[in-house]
């Protein structure tokens, strides 16, 4: 069924729906959870647009809420697994689908958790991420989702301004930072657009933002493992201010022991965290490793 005949049909939800449907459960969005509801069609067609989702696609969502971009989605792919910790809102989701696309409902499959704490999915493995994240947990639990489950090739995530900005940061940006390098380590990331206040309910305070994250097809060529590699990072930016040599002495066991690493792995004692790239992280890691085999 195409994007267009949906629209016909009334499948997608509008403004009014998504009142209605709160109205009917009792639902108050909450600041606590990050929640704010899509309300126009117009954007959630976008988003699946701007995802590239494709028929044959396995998407999983975050953060469903009453299901806006759920019913798009799932017009879209062939198969959308949803993950609601919302007690209420995931026990309502099965019965909207099933209303507004019955003829899709033995496609959609929904988890209820915290995403923060799932590591499996039922059904086949996914191959893209499409979410509208709830703000206060954006970075954690994108980062979780593509460590935990390889085989998410394509991500569109709908995130504050702020930290679309900031996912997306190249070395030597004023912005860029932890969670800069760590979706680094996993995809070629990039801002995809911008998204207005009013196509919220309730209108945020701010401005949000999409990202795209494309899986590297190769990991990042180093013996050093994640763990070890963003153990750096975290060190690195703890104290973003000072000198690698500085930053990295509690990580290394000592000044000297940084600076060791750190010219074995040719980077400059001097340097700043901001100026590294996620490759450069790595050497360090491994050259940690290297210095303390020396010793």
């Amino acid at each position: 069924m195409s994007t267009t005949e949906s629209d016909e049909t009334g499948a997608l939800l509008g403004a009014a729906d998504i009142r209605e449907l709160a109205a009917a459960l009792g639902v108050r969005p909450t600041k606590q959870r990050g929640q704010n509801f899509v309300i126009d069609g117009n954007t959630v067609r976008r988003i699946v647009r701007t995802a590239e989702v494709r028929p044959d696609d396995v998407v999983v969502e975050i953060g469903p809420g009453l299901g806006s971009l759920t019913l798009a989605l799932l017009d879209a792919a062939d198969r959308v697994t949803a993950v609601e910790i919302d007690d209420v809102l995931a026990g309502a989701l099965p019965a909207t689908i099933a209303a507004r696309m019955p003829e899709r409902a033995d496609r959609f499959a929904l988890v209820h958790s915290d995403a923060m704490l799932v590591e499996e999915l039922p059904g086949p493995a996914p191959t893209a991420l499409v979410a509208n994240l709830p703000y206060n947990v954006a970075v954690p639990v994108l980062l979780h989702m593509l460590a935990t489950f390889p085989t998410i090739e394509r991500s569109l995530v709908m995130v504050q301004a702020e930290v679309a900005d900031r996912l997306a940061a190249a070395p030597g940006n004023k912005v860029y930072g932890v969670p800069s390098v760590k979706a680094n380590w996993y995809a070629e990331v990039k801002r995809a657009g911008s998204i207005g206040r009013n196509v919220f309910w309730p209108a945020p305070n701010v401005d949000s933002g999409l990202v795209s994250l494309v899986r590297r097809k190769e990991p990042l060529e180093t013996t050093a493992t994640r763990q070890e590699v963003f153990k750096v990072v975290d060190a690195a930016f703890a104290q973003r201010r000072k000198t690698l040599r500085a930053a990295l002495a509690g990580w290394a066991g000592s000044a000297a022991a940084a600076e060791a690493a750190l010219v074995a792995a040719g980077v400059s004692p001097q340097a700043r965290g901001e100026a590294l790239t996620v490759e450069e992280f790595a050497r360090i890691a491994e050259n940690k490793q290297v210095v303390e085999a020396g010793a």
